[in-house]
This record gives structure tokens, C-alpha cells and sequence, in this order.
């Protein structure tokens, strides 16, 4: 196996459950992670009682194609 060239650094900090408040350490940037409304209504959060923010998947799907 070859070595490790580069390792990612985020911290999470659980703030209202759902949302995730992560800090990427490379640009210290924060992005706010969360439900987008399907996924909150399929796991019973109730939109009425929190703001719903992009999920993971909607991050990871805009990585992908970029």
C-alpha cells in the first residue's frame, strides 16, 4: 500500500439534532449539515420545529459532480 498523501481534517459539533455544524480545518470554512424536508419527514423531525439545511448526500452528490 502506498503512503498517505493527504488526511482531512473536519470537526462536528452536534448543535440542534439534526443539524451539524462542520468546520473544514483546510479553509476553515463551516457548512451547516442537516435534513432537506423528505428525509426529516421520513425520520419524524418535525419542519415546523427546526431549520432544514442540505443533508450529506446533497454534499456529497454536488462533490461528485464537480
Amino acid at each position: 500500500m502506498g503512503e498517505v498523501v493527504y488526511t482531512a481534517r473536519v470537526t462536528i459539533e452536534r448543535q440542534n439534532p439534526p443539524i451539524r455544524r462542520a468546520t473544514l480545518h483546510a479553509s476553515g470554512e463551516q457548512v451547516l449539515f442537516g435534513v432537506p424536508d423528505e428525509v426529516g419527514v421520513h425520520y419524524g423531525v418535525d419542519p415546523d420545529t427546526i431549520d432544514l439545511h442540505a443533508g450529506t448526500l446533497d454534499y456529497i452528490a454536488a462533490a461528485a459532480g464537480g
